[in-house]
């Protein structure tokens, strides 16, 4: 297949120009003075520090951010710096999301801390760690664990950060799972109301699938989303030596370009976004192509056939440890009295400790990384006869962990 990249018309691109140059700003543009805080009178705007320049502040200053650079994005147990982690692809999603705002002329800065804390409630092992994990709290309680609600109750629950309700509802519906093709903001009235949809994806987990952000900037993100990972996870499947079609190699430049030129031809000085047919129906192909070809692929699942066991045994020990009330598990002492040591700095000082026990052992799975989980597991089991094996970069494999 040859590339073929698309640019924008010449209508287009002088509308932009001009606009820029007049600083006329979208329609849909969220204004820093309508941030919606829970707390307003704890963070005030100003010139050196916007609304939302604040945001990105407290998600980058989020004692999980650093975990960001240990957990996979799809292909876990290679010791290959050149395989992209959950960091990398986070950044890519700001970067994308970032050029096709200041296009649209909307906010940079609330963009930006949507995308920067979309993941920070990932489970290790991405994608196939979350649904083990749903798997088993679903067992247990009869409610669903999804990353992106996860996201939301790192920065509003465990540690309640003031973020606006702006950046906490671009973090839940960022969603990148579900494409469409027309995105327009719905509006969200107010905390309790965000509070209520977050409940309503705990008890059904098709709930998630018809959140559409609020703003604007939320809709930017999460297209940026899929774009961002549609592409680089070919290019990680060929670096991971993963057997797919190769006539979808070498187009993850293409793909990125032609979405991008189709969105901002289609959407310039609207109050939503929209894709051309041609666009979407290839976006829609190169999910599929990448769900047949990469994430089902019998390689990966052969590799991650050991996870739902290791995810079991940690969870129910650590359960168990709870109902105790083991003052020495690892449960107190890496997850729980730290999140309370690190709770003092912040607005809301609930007793976290006396939480619901699944969750907490929910809250202390999902914020691990990858290498964590391992030793954690080794630590804990070390008679176990299951074993994981990483592929080294010389192709070879080594055993690093029992289960």
């Amino acid at each position: 297949m040859s590339n073929m990249y698309l640019k924008l018309s010449k209508t287009v691109e002088k509308k932009i120009t001009e606009d820029r140059a007049k600083g006329i700003l979208s329609k849909a543009y969220t204004k820093d003075g309508d941030v919606y805080r829970k707390y307003p009178n704890l963070d005030k705007e100003s010139v050196l520090r916007p609304s939302f320049v604040r945001d990105i502040s407290k998600i980058l200053n989020c004692v999980y951010y650093n975990r960001y650079a240990d957990k996979t994005q799809v292909f876990s147990l290679y010791r290959n710096d050149d395989i992209s982690r959950r960091s990398l692809h986070v950044q890519l999603v700001s970067r994308i999301a970032r050029d096709i705002g200041a296009l649209l002329g909307l906010n940079l800065h609330l963009i930006e801390a949507i995308a920067l804390g979309h993941d920070l409630g990932h489970t290790p092992f991405g994608h196939k760690g979350e649904e083990i994990l749903s798997k088993i709290y679903f067992e247990h309680t009869g409610r669903y664990f999804l990353h992106n609600v996860q996201s939301v109750r790192v920065l509003h629950k465990i540690f309640p950060s003031n973020i606006s309700l702006q950046t906490l509802d671009g973090i839940l519906c960022h969603n990148g799972e579900r494409e469409m093709k027309n995105y327009k903001p719905q509006n969200n009235k107010g905390f309790d109301e965000f509070d209520n949809r977050i409940e309503e994806c705990y008890l059904d987990c098709n709930k998630v699938k018809k959140l559409v952000p609020s703003t604007l900037e939320g809709c930017v993100v999460r297209i940026s989303d899929i774009i961002a990972y549609l592409g680089k996870d070919r290019q990680d499947a060929g670096r991971a030596k993963i057997q797919f079609d190769s006539s979808i190699e070498g187009l993850n430049g293409e793909l990125i370009n032609n979405i991008i030129v189709s969105l901002i031809e289609n959407s310039y000085g609207k109050d939503y976004i929209i894709i051309s047919d041609e666009e979407y129906a290839r976006i829609q192909k190169a999910k599929e192509d990448n769900n047949s070809m990469i994430y089902k692929s019998a390689q990966l699942q052969k590799m991650y056939e050991p996870l739902e066991p290791m995810f079991r045994n940690i969870y129910e020990k650590m359960l168990a440890d709870l109902l105790d009330k083991k003052r020495d598990s690892l449960v107190y002492d890496h997850h729980i009295d730290y999140v309370k040591r690190h709770r003092v700095s912040y607005i809301e000082h609930t007793d976290y400790e006396k939480e619901e026990p699944n969750q907490l052992v929910v809250d202390y799975i999902a914020s691990m990384t990858d290498d964590y989980f391992i030793d954690l597991h080794s630590f804990l089991f070390p008679e176990s006869p299951h074993k994981l094996e990483y592929i080294t970069y010389f192709g070879n494999k080594k055993r690093i962990s029992a289960i």
